[in-house]
């Protein structure tokens, strides 16, 4: 008995240096053959799993623990996403998400009862629409590391993986209302599993907010990064596992809790902090998914299993690709979209175990399909390459996205280099100040490459980017980019990293401008409040208005500005101080006219 605990350890340490040794071979191989690492993964989980060499047993548990993986990378997409701008997705999630889901689940419901016609037509659906579904594991990481989140197809494309997640739920409640099983004691079912999710969602919106901030806040004072991490985690866990209780997928409710804390000023602390965690557990995650395959079914008949696999992926590009047209993506976007959402995904494979649970299918099916499954999977890297391709034919090749850690040492960080940053670049330079460019935008780093700019790709508002960038030393950080939400809070990690470091932010408009002026040690300048002084100026010259009247006017006009800035930060009401506005109903008398 006393070795029992020696014999354990010693296991799981020769485990874990055959699951991350033969990661490491495979990746690095397919890597430098340029077939990604997926690919890498699966094909070392294949060698090393049972139908393989057989080092690794017991695949259903590395699969349960890896799967957390998936949890965390839901958890740092919610991160990046506010309520604010998930409402400004909401048309892709709630439209052209459940088509895509219906379309494609619907399509290979044909191809299943088609291919297959000694199964029921209940069988051929609880086959045919989980494989509507795409793998959320494979295709997040690729537009992250490519940096197309922010790209047309890159949001339409997470906006689709989104409400896969979300579908889950009545996918679950057809199994479960054509179930042959006997009824589990005390099992939810049916609609009563929607009501119970939504009332989650609403109970974890609620808990981040007079809960979890307040938590945030007080491990930000007490400034220690391990409580960082473990209030992070537990976060995670905690969300994850209400929706787990309830029957939902847990990644849904990771999501949830990411978005709690997207308007949070320690996301970025978050984000860094449970990063690795994601990065080793999606690895271990694509290795059991290779261990679980069934080479068996493949090789007992590997022509059905291949033509299947090209069938789902034929049939999910074709949706897909029409569908982007009929949303307004142009030809190559839309291909590019349908090519990196065709494989089926991860959890087809909990869809399935459900089916075979309510006796809607045999285990040889269930392994059959993941199988199909497993396939569709591989041939995302090689579908990536084509696509890689056609764009190349279309048009330029895509401008190569350097870290800001390759940037030389420079007195000043420009964060976005759209119409405003330009200019800001322009007199920075000018004036002799050497100045490192960074933007999270592929189509601006193309564009200003063409004119000679050497631009750093990247989400700027991150302290470890700025890090990488060199701004502990830089003197100054100008915040030029088009984003209305970025406020003094959100800034706080960055004020706090770099104290000695002046922050310069430009303001979308006055409200703004306002979240703004809570920190005194930021220069604000709205966008387009010179430039309107500026036209309006010219006007009143080409008017015949004399320059020292030109000149009090304006002076004049910035006073009561100021003033009423003052009044509204002060007050908290944007309604305050219209008496320093000209022309409005309770504005002083002014008016300086020409003698």
């Amino acid at each position: 008995m006393a070795d029992a605990p020696h014999n354990l350890v010693a296991d799981v340490m020769l485990g874990g240096v055959v699951l991350l040794g033969a990661a490491l071979i495979a990746v690095l191989l397919f890597r430098r053959l340029g077939l990604g690492a997926v690919l890498g993964y699966l094909a070392a989980g294949i060698a090393i799993g049972p139908d393989g060499l057989g080092l690794i047993g017991a695949p259903e548990t590395i699969m349960a623990y890896s799967e957390i993986g998936i949890i965390l990378l839901l958890f740092l997409v919610g991160l990046e996403l506010s309520p604010s701008r998930l409402w400004l997705l909401r048309r892709d999630i709630f439209l052209f998400g459940p088509l895509q889901v219906i379309l494609c689940g619907l399509g290979m419901f044909a191809v299943v009862h088609f291919a297959m016609p000694s199964f029921s037509w209940e069988a051929a659906l609880v086959l045919g629409l989980p494989l509507a579904l795409s793998s959320t594991a494979q295709v997040l990481p690729l537009l992250q590391s490519r940096g197309r989140m922010k790209t047309d197809y890159g949001e339409k494309s997470f906006s689709i993986l989104l409400f896969q997640d979300i579908s889950i739920v009545p996918m679950l409640t057809i199994v479960a209302a054509l179930s042959r099983a006997p009824a589990l004691e005390g099992a939810i079912e049916g609609w009563t599993l929607a009501l119970y999710a939504v009332l989650a969602i609403v109970a974890l919106v609620l808990a981040g907010r007079y809960l979890l901030s307040p938590l945030l806040r007080l491990v930000g004072k007490i400034s220690e990064r391990e409580l960082f991490i473990v209030t992070g985690l537990f976060t995670v866990c905690v969300s994850a596992a209400v929706m787990q209780a309830i029957g939902v997928s847990p990644a849904l409710g990771a999501f949830v809790a990411g978005v709690m804390l997207a308007d949070s000023p320690y996301r970025h602390e978050l984000e860094a902090d449970i990063d690795p965690f994601r990065s080793i557990l999606l690895g271990l995650f694509f290795l059991a998914v290779g261990m679980l395959l069934d080479v068996d079914v493949i090789l007992a008949q590997p022509l059905f299993v291949a033509s299947l696999a090209l069938g789902l992926v034929a049939v999910k590009i074709t949706v897909i690709f029409a569908l982007g047209r009929f949303f307004g993506l142009k030809s190559k976007q839309s291909i590019i979209m349908a090519m990196l959402l065709s494989q089926g995904g991860e959890f087809a494979f909990v869809l399935f175990t459900a089916a075979q649970q309510a006796l809607l299918i045999e285990p040889e099916a269930g392994s059959l399909f993941g199988a199909v499954v497993t396939l569709s999977m591989a041939t995302t890297p090689f579908l990536m390459i084509i696509a890689g391709k056609l764009a190349a034919r279309s048009g330029k090749e895509d401008v190569q996205l350097d870290d800001p850690a390759l940037a030389s040492q420079a007195n000043v960080i420009i964060v976005g280099h759209g119409r405003f940053g330009q200019q800001v670049s322009q007199i920075m330079q000018a004036a002799g100040r050497s100045v490192t460019l960074i933007d999270i935008n592929p189509q601006t780093i193309d564009l200003s490459s063409d004119f000679g700019f050497k631009v750093f790709y990247g989400d700027g508002t991150r302290v470890d980017l700025l890090k990488r960038a060199g701004g502990e030393d830089a003197q100054a950080i100008f915040f030029c980019i088009d984003d209305r939400y970025v406020t003094a809070e959100s800034l706080i990690p960055v004020r706090e990293t770099f104290p000695r470091t002046k922050l310069f932010v430009r303001a979308f408009d006055r409200e703004q401008a306002l979240k703004l002026m809570e920190d005194d040690g930021i220069s604000i300048m709205r966008e387009v409040f010179e430039s309107s002084i500026r036209m309006s100026a010219d006007a009143l010259k080409y008017f015949g208005t004399d320059r020292e009247v030109i000149l009090d006017i304006i002076s004049e006009f910035r006073r009561r500005d100021r003033s009423r800035l003052k009044a509204q930060f002060n007050s908290g009401d944007m309604h305050a101080g219209t008496r320093h506005s000209f022309g409005g109903d309770d504005s002083d008398d002014y008016l300086i006219t020409q003698d």
